[in-house]
């Protein structure tokens, strides 16, 4: 853009009321966008004041007989606020506002002050207390005894340096519990992000700005809202997925760990909903264009998942091809395979079923074994393979990382001759296990001292096994910022506990959390939280706090129930779908997860039963347009719908009996239940709006502490 020229900017409110037309509607808004980019001053274009907005620079330029853009204009400057039918447009500008906030100094949007009654949106907080508001019953006396208000004690300076708009004191230091999440959803995102923080016991933390003088469109607040547009290009990237507004509108704290410089290895953590996957994404992108020779990994543990950041990634960086074409995406696997191949020939990987066979084999040579299969097995995958244990003195040594199965020597000995014998029968037939694979790679990298990529980014870090992460660690070889992990440890469901510290990577001091979630609503990540408990631990004790995880928007309660027969949870599946279709939903914006494959059938048969297309949900998934997307809750992680039942959570189903039947000792039984927590909390928060969670009766007891009926 040459020196003088109009400065064209987009708001979040536009791509947001962009994505809330039709296809062809948006076609018709997104050609008088790139016309307005290309010559706002064209005398074609009908702009027309909108008399009745209090903000005098509110213009309506027309699209076509019905819809109008309500655009920002000034003699140097063109921001394009908000998009939608005639009267719905000229509604929302004659109560806006663009202004400069006078304590923060950046640019917001504010909702003009009216009367309550006039402005009061409905409340989807349930207004009878649940059993954890029941055990906050003197904190609610302590509110009763101030008037419920909960920043009455807050002043006037305090509430500004938060972003709060002036005309909105008042109301924000009377608000009340109840009203909250209403006045939040109509304040500048850094003020309602505030007050919900400060609603759930945390300080916030202001944006800091270096100078006093910055240009308010500048301000790092004002960023998130309005993005300065300056080539076609990066007009059509923003226009092209306008529901995915991530793209373009970065989060103050997130874009600081994104382009933060780390000494070493560096960890984003966060509850689910909180942007992890968001940050991953703008640091692989950040890393490729400061090193414009380098090579980046951004990898995740299932092809699924790295299908789906290949795809956000061209979306994010697709009209910067010299950045995009140096960041390889890829599961970690399949980058595993690649690298073996071309240094020691394709390996034969065994299976899990081949994997039990051979131990059942070689238990069978020791009928005096006093331990079944199972412990074997717990063994195998969780100590001698996953440690690459080499021999009998090692094994006799090795810590059993928090096992509660305590082996005489002689009987461990006995255990070591059956997993001994079942990995050289492996070895015989020529197969080996995916850790060997691991393992020997992070040889070679670490005796070359070469490795294929100079930055790594690895997406649900949490489910990293043991040889993984020495396979991660020999490609950063402590580099600064070459390995950057985003993990929420209350989503691990494949991998145990086991320490980074002791392989070579140590995070501390370069763990950032995330707090604010987008993508879920308060009530479906109220209810979902329940599953886990306030604070999540590694092994290494780096603990992550979530009492301080706040959701940006209300929604309508999840409904859990559980019904006499399998025929009744269809048929109330189906009908909660329907219901939802005939609001708008459409189909691919809906999913239905069950624990395992054994209940896939009842889930497409609620969804036959309600005339419903559907597509099941595998490693090669793409999203259908006119199917609801069926899977298991493996298959959840990383995947989002407007609206998610969760079927079948029976009793023995969830958790999953044959696991718990499995447990080798105590500690076992624990990573069960623990992890089976995990698997129900993935598949509730892939909801943004709705959730339904059903079983048959009695029920799963993972229900109860959800804390619903």
């Amino acid at each position: 853009m040459h020196e003088g020229a109009m400065e064209f900017r987009i708001a979040d409110t536009f791509t947001a009321s962009l994505g809330r037309l039709g296809p062809a509607e948006q076609k018709q808004v997104k050609m008088t966008a790139f016309d307005l980019q290309l010559n706002p001053a064209n005398p074609g274009f009908k702009f027309h004041r909108v008399d009745r907005a209090k903000d005098k620079q509110f213009w309506s330029v027309r699209v076509s007989s019905d819809i109008r853009i309500i655009c920002h204009r000034s003699a140097n400057s063109l921001l394009l606020c908000y998009v939608d039918h005639h009267d719905n447009a000229y509604r929302w500008a004659e109560r806006r506002k663009l202004e400069t906030h006078p304590k923060t100094g950046a640019a917001q949007l504010v909702e003009v002050r009216e009367r309550v009654e006039e402005v009061r949106i409905p409340s989807y907080v349930s207004e009878a207390p649940d059993a954890q508001e029941a055990a906050s019953g003197r904190e609610r006396e302590a509110e009763s005894a101030s008037g419920g208000a909960l920043f009455s004690g807050r002043s006037d300076d305090e509430l500004l340096t938060f972003g709060v708009p002036e005309e909105w004191l008042s109301d924000v230091r009377n608000v009340d519990e109840e009203g909250l999440l209403d006045i939040a959803e109509r304040l500048p995102q850094e003020a309602a992000e505030a007050l919900l923080e400060l609603a759930a016991g945390t300080e916030p933390t202001p944006v800091a700005v270096s100078k006093a003088d910055v240009d308010p469109l500048m301000h790092p607040d004002a960023q998130r809202r309005f993005r300065l547009v300056t080539t076609n290009e990066e007009l059509e990237r923003a226009l092209e997925y306008p529901w995915e507004r991530w793209t373009v509108f970065l989060h103050p704290h997130q874009r600081a760990t994104v382009e933060h410089d780390y000494s070493g290895p560096a960890r984003v953590t966060g509850s689910a909903g909180t942007g992890k996957t968001i940050v991953a994404l703008h640091r692989a992108v950040h890393l490729a264009r400061a090193n414009p020779q380098a090579r980046v990994l951004l990898s995740t543990f299932s092809q699924t998942l790295a299908r789906s950041l290949a795809l956000k990634l061209r979306r994010l960086a697709g009209n910067e091809p010299r950045v995009a074409e140096r960041i390889d995406t890829r599961s970690l696997d399949s980058v595993a395979i690649r690298l073996y191949t071309a240094r020691h020939g394709r390996p034969d990987v065994a299976g899990d079923d081949v994997i039990r066979s051979a131990i059942a084999q070689a238990k069978q040579q020791m009928p005096d074994l006093p331990y079944g299969e199972r412990f074997l097995r717990s063994e195998w995958h969780q100590i001698v393979d996953a440690h690459q244990v080499p021999d009998w003195e090692s094994y006799r040594g090795i810590p059993r990382l928090g096992r509660k199965e305590r082996l005489a020597e002689s009987r461990r000995r006995m255990v070591w001759e059956v997993l001994s014998k079942a990995r050289d029968a492996l070895a015989e037939r020529g197969l080996l296990t995916m850790p060997q694979v691991y393992a020997t790679l992070a040889e070679d990298i670490r005796r070359t001292g070469a490795g294929p990529y100079d930055f790594v980014v690895m997406d649900e870090a949490q489910d990293v096994g043991v040889q993984e992460l020495r396979f991660l660690a020999a490609l950063g070889n402590n580099r600064p910022n070459s390995l950057f992990f985003a993990a929420d440890h209350g989503q691990r469901i494949f991998q145990h506990l086991f320490s980074w510290k002791a392989l070579g990577v140590d995070i501390r001091g370069r763990s950032r959390t995330l707090r604010i979630n987008y993508r879920t609503s308060h009530q479906i990540r109220r209810h979902a939280d329940r599953l886990l408990g306030e604070t999540v631990s590694d092994a290494d004790g780096n603990t992550d706090d979530r009492r301080g995880t706040v959701s940006l928007f209300s929604g309508p309660e999840p409904v859990i129930a559980t019904f006499h027969s399998e025929s009744d949870e269809e048929e109330a599946v189906g009908r909660r779908l329907s219901s939802l279709s005939e609001q708008g939903f459409a189909a691919s914006e809906m999913a239905v997860f069950v624990r395992a494959h054994d209940q896939l059938a009842r889930a497409t048969a609620a969804l036959e039963e309600a005339g419903f297309r559907y597509q099941l949900l595998d490693s090669d998934m793409t999203i259908e347009p006119d199917s609801v997307n069926v899977g298991t809750m493996h298959l959840a992680k990383g995947l989002e719908f407007r609206a998610v039942a969760v079927m079948c959570c029976d009793d023995e189903v969830i958790p999953l009996q044959e696991r718990i039947e499995q447990a080798g000792d105590d500690a076992d039984l624990g990573e069960v239940y623990e992890t089976e927590r995990h698997l129900l909390y993935v598949a509730c928060t892939r909801a943004r709006d709705s959730l339904l969670v059903t079983g048959v009766e009695p029920g799963s007891e993972f229900l109860e502490d959800m804390n619903i009926g």
